[in-house]
Order: C-alpha cells, then structure tokens, then sequence
C-alpha cells in the first residue's frame, strides 16, 4: 500500500516546545525539537505541523484535540498522553513508547507507526485510513468500534488486541502474532489470515480439528 509521507521541509531551525505557550495561538509550525521534556502539561486544541521531534517525552500530557499535520516522531515517549479527539495526517511515529496512549474519537490518514510501542493503547470510535503498523507491539490495545479504510498490520504483535464491532474485511493481519484477539466471527469476515492462525481461529471457535 502506497500512503503519503509527511512533507517536511530540510532545513528547519531548533525550538523549544515550551516556546508554544508564548504564541498567541497553541501551534508551532517549521521547526525541529530534540531533547525537549515536556510531561504532565495540559494543552487543548493544539496545531503542530511541518516538523520533526526528536528524543522527546510527552508522559501523561494532555493533548486533547491536537492537530498533527506533516509530523514525524522518533524516539519519543508519548506514554499515558492524551490525544483523544484528534486529527492526525501524514505523520510518522518511529521507534516510539506510546503505552497506553489515549487516541479514542481521532481521524487518522497516511499514519505510520514503526518499531513501535503501542500495548494498551486506546483507538475506540476512531477513523483510520490508510494506516501502516510496521514491527510494532500492539498488546492488550483497543480498537473498539472503529472504522479501517486501507490499514496494515506488518509483523506487529497483536495479542489481547480488542477489534469487537470493527470490521477487519480485507485487512491482512498475516504476518502478525497473537495468542488470542477479542473480534466477533461476523467482523472477522474477508480478513486476510495465515493457514496457521485460520487454525488459531478454528481452534477459538471450539472447532476440533483432525487431519
């Protein structure tokens, strides 16, 4: 699946993240922020786009409604943060923490999030198109009720994932791992599976299978 990368400018000059709550509005645009601390902070309706952030935390940091717009993220902790409600497009995590983070009611479009950590992370209510998970653990995380237009789960780890009323046609979780997922039969229906986890499946189902 082709998506589209953030479009982020070369040169780009360093900032403070702090520096956003001396704008008159709550958004930082064309910048580079690496090394910045930035924990238990509470921000609503915050625009940050055209940037990367770099070896950054976020723990426990509110972020409802934040508008994420041509952004990449690497290495950073953004664990326990709040991102409810949110828009979030052409933006790459990678090599992030992101444990337990709360994405419930958000708009995702051409996401990728590489060699990742993402258990207990919280997706409810979402709408995610065109959608990469690459290498990534996705253990005991929720996508209750949310809706998949063009999502990929590459090698992640999706054990204890929660899919109930969200419809997995034509999604190829494959190459992926689990040990048991929480997803009705009629939502599982035109899902992409290996042979070994049709069995898995089989298996769940209470099917005996015999050769």
């Amino acid at each position: 699946m082709k998506i589209d990368s953030p479009r982020i400018d070369e040169e780009l000059p360093l900032r403070n993240l702090h520096d956003i709550f001396y704008e008159e509005d709550p958004e930082l645009e064309m910048c580079k922020i690496i090394d910045s601390i930035f924990e238990n902070e509470v921000l609503d309706r915050v625009r940050l786009s055209n940037m990367v952030i770099k070896n950054c935390r976020f723990t426990n940091t509110d972020f409802n409604k934040l508008d994420l717009t041509d952004v990449c993220f690497e290495n950073c902790d953004l664990s326990n943060a709040k991102l409810n409600k949110s828009s979030i497009h052409r933006v790459v995590f990678k090599n992030c923490k992101l444990l337990g983070v709360d994405f419930t009611e958000s708009r995702f479009g051409n996401v990728q999030f590489l060699h990742s950590i993402l258990n207990m992370a919280a997706f409810g209510h979402s709408k995610l198109e065109k959608v990469i998970f690459q290498d990534t653990s996705l253990k005991s995380s929720d996508f209750y009720d949310c809706l998949f237009k063009k999502v990929e789960f590459q090698l992640c780890n999706l054990d204890g994932t929660n899919f109930e009323k969200t419809s997995l046609k034509g999604i190829d979780i494959s190459s992926s791992t689990f040990a048991e997922l929480i997803v009705s039969m009629e939502d599982l229906k035109g899902c992409k599976v290996s042979s070994y986890q049709a069995i898995q499946f089989a298996t769940l189902m209470g099917l005996i299978i015999k050769d």
